[in-house]
């Protein structure tokens, strides 16, 4: 077996791919990231002992966010930038070891082979080299987690928001994975996960929100104009906010793809008037659409898919994100703006974008804007024309299984309201499924990394409705995933108290029975069915 890596929903015959990672991930890389992992325990395990000593300093945890960002599922697939990253966790180790005196035999805090050895190691480090299959699972669904909750820690930090104890527990439960814990205990590491995750989706939202605006109700234009353009991607908005004012005067519109639509819900960026829309669908339909866009695209995060020859040499990338051979924009290191001048330079020698739709899509239901739509909300759900709100937030795939999630929102009865964040929404967001009483049927919070809207707006509803638990709430939770950012979402609502949830298009690969027995004994949780059942018990509260 040349690889092994079963971290997203593709993973290859429902276990794990072996060969080559259906998200296009070669063996080289899939065996640089793990030896990332491994080396970034090693810095946890010095970087924990540091913390105790009071000694530890936040450029450690935030690289340490930066590096597992840059190894969630199609976020960077280049080999010298993974290579470069080993090398400064190394680097990081070694320097905090000999600052704060401290020594370990454990070959993970003290590894430090030449280049040439990178291979071999990730070999005898990767996942399948713990043997016990329920200790593996418990170790990669925190590890999972963790990189879920790096890449909402960096995004805050991009923005200059971050938190000593979300790194400081990053740093201990990374470091708690070269432990021999007790099941119980692996478990509650787990659970804590959970629990930190509300922390640091909080500290995003309110990052996003003191900088952006809080979103608001916006109609987005998905058609285009004749000027060239520049289609920005993925996740980070302080990214968008650079672009935009880089663009301004020159000539050059700016599109929005996947992930990056709510950008177009935050009331700072609706001064630029060549913010012109948002342009395609989810993430996995790129290839075409990148080649038809024309302009280049700027790919701030994941989620990439393998780079076409037809836009190749217009595919730019930021952050931690990576492809080998296209250009990789740096931030500087005085922490300055980034310089976007060469993607404007590209852009101006394109054609227009050839026009994939007409029409708008409304969204920017994020908790602010649902709270003040509150009494309108309330109203409706005790007059009974709302009985139910279905949260179908998650991601968006390439299986056709994912047609469940089309399917499930036409079938719903009309007195229902879908509750929704991250490209998940691509499956209904276009469909016409109307509105009660003026509130439409699907209100879209945003981004995945707005998740934490979904779960406010639960938690207030109940306070409203002055429930004991969350559960008695008329709110199903019927979830898609696919990357490790949906994991810690999960993660979050099971600290929250929420159960009884579906999740789908299959149940994650790296879940062991054992360990799949436990959730779903302790909460509840159960693969996606079939549509008419499914819907039948979502509309029963089951």
């Amino acid at each position: 077996m040349s690889m092994f890596c079963f971290q997203c929903q593709e993973a290859a015959k429902g276990t794990g791919c072996s060969v080559v990672g259906v998200c296009g991930k070669q063996e080289t890389t899939a065996n640089l990231q793990d030896l990332l992992v491994y080396v970034v325990k090693g810095l946890a395990v010095v970087a924990e002992d540091a913390a105790a000593k009071g000694q530890l300093e936040s450029n450690v945890g935030l690289f340490i966010s930066q590096a597992l960002f840059a190894t969630i599922t199609n976020a960077n697939f280049d080999d010298a930038r993974i290579v470069a990253l080993i090398k400064e966790a190394i680097a990081k180790r070694d320097g905090l070891k000999l600052a704060t005196g401290f020594s370990s035999s454990l070959d993970c805090v003290n590894w430090n082979g030449p280049e040439a050895d990178y291979s071999a190691k990730a070999a005898s480090v990767g996942i399948l080299s713990l043997a016990n299959e329920d200790v593996r699972s418990l170790r990669e669904l925190l590890v999972y987690g963790l990189k879920g909750m790096a890449a909402y820690a960096d995004h805050a930090a991009m923005l200059g928001y971050q938190k000593t104890e979300i790194y400081e527990y990053m740093v201990g439960a990374l470091a708690s994975t070269t432990k021999d814990l007790t099941v119980d205990e692996m478990i509650g590491q787990v659970m804590k996960c959970g629990e930190v995750a509300v922390t640091t989706m909080a500290l995003l939202d309110e990052a996003n929100t003191t900088a952006y605006g809080n979103p608001e109700i916006t109609e987005v234009n998905l058609g285009v104009r004749n000027n060239p353009g520049i289609l920005i991607s993925g996740h980070d908005l302080k990214d968008m906010e650079e672009l935009l004012k880089q663009t301004a005067g020159t000539g050059v519109d700016v599109y929005t793809h996947s992930e990056m639509l709510p950008a177009h819900y935050y009331p700072a960026f609706k001064k630029y008037d060549h913010f012109v829309g948002n342009y395609g669908n989810a993430w996995w339909e790129q290839d075409k659409e990148f080649a038809s866009f024309n302009g280049p695209i700027l790919m701030t995060t994941n989620c990439i898919t393998p780079v076409k020859d037809a836009y190749k040499d217009r595919f730019f990338t930021t952050g931690m994100a990576g492809w080998p051979g296209c250009p990789h924009i740096e931030a500087p290191a005085d922490g300055g703006a980034k310089d976007f001048s060469a993607v404007i330079a590209k852009a101006k020698t394109c054609a227009a974008p050839v026009e994939l739709e007409q029409g708008t899509i409304v969204g920017g239901f994020a908790h602010a804007q649902v709270m003040a739509l509150a009494d309108k909300v309330i109203d409706a759900v005790k007059s009974g024309a709302v009985k139910r709100f279905v949260v179908m937030a998650g991601c968006d795939g390439r299986h056709k299984e994912r047609s469940y999630f089309t399917e499930v929102a036409e079938a719903l009865p009309q007195d229902s309201i879908i509750l929704t964040a991250g490209c998940a929404k691509y499956r209904y967001n276009k469909l016409n499924l109307g509105d009660i009483g003026g509130i439409p049927r699907v209100l879209d919070a945003g981004q995945c990394n707005d998740s934490y809207s979904l779960a406010y707006i639960a938690l207030k509803l109940k306070e409203v409705f002055e429930l004991e638990d969350i559960n008695d709430l008329p709110i199903s939770y019927d979830i898609a995933w696919y990357e490790q950012k949906a994991v810690v979402v999960l993660l979050a609502l099971l600290y929250l108290g929420v159960k009884h949830i579906r999740l789908g298009p299959s149940l994650p690969a790296f879940l062991s029975p054992n360990v799949a027995k436990v959730l779903v004994e302790n909460f509840d949780i159960k693969p996606i069915g079939e549509v008419e059942a499914d819907v039948a018990a979502i509309v029963a509260g089951n």
